[in-house]
């Protein structure tokens, strides 16, 4: 009989150590900036156009992501336009794009509150014309 119990005890004990774990961390979601940007570069009758997603951590950072939207928005609009295109075309130089414009958002989101849970810039759509 203790054998059957410690037996058990055995099968048991770790399934229900498993079914307490709960998920730890915050919550990760994609921010869509919409409308896509498209702004004017140096070049007469060129354009950039691109769309931008946002990785946020946790549910407060998403509102507060939400909230600051149209500081951000100012922000990218300032940092793209005007660029030539020699400078959009390699892929490293739009990785240092991608760079430039999650070092511009931590900016803003700590001059207006701070950047907890903002994680990373994406770009989903990036086109020179």
């Amino acid at each position: 009989m203790r054998l059957l119990v410690l037996l058990l005890g055995i099968i048991f004990i770790p399934a229900l150590a498993v079914a307490e774990e709960k998920p730890s961390g915050a919550a990760i979601e994609y921010l869509q900036m919409s409308p896509k940007f498209t702004v004017n570069l140096e070049e007469p009758g060129k354009y950039l156009m691109i769309n931008v997603q946002l990785l946020v951590e946790g549910a407060d950072a998403v509102e507060k992501v939400k909230k600051h939207l149209p500081a951000l928005r100012h922000e990218l609009i300032m940092l793209y336009s005007g660029r030539s295109m020699e400078t959009l075309q390699a892929p490293q130089q739009r990785e240092a794009l991608r760079q430039e414009t999650f070092k511009a958002f931590k900016r803003v989101l700590e001059k207006y509150e701070n950047s907890d849970g903002f994680k990373g810039v994406f770009f989903t759509e990036f086109l020179v014309g």
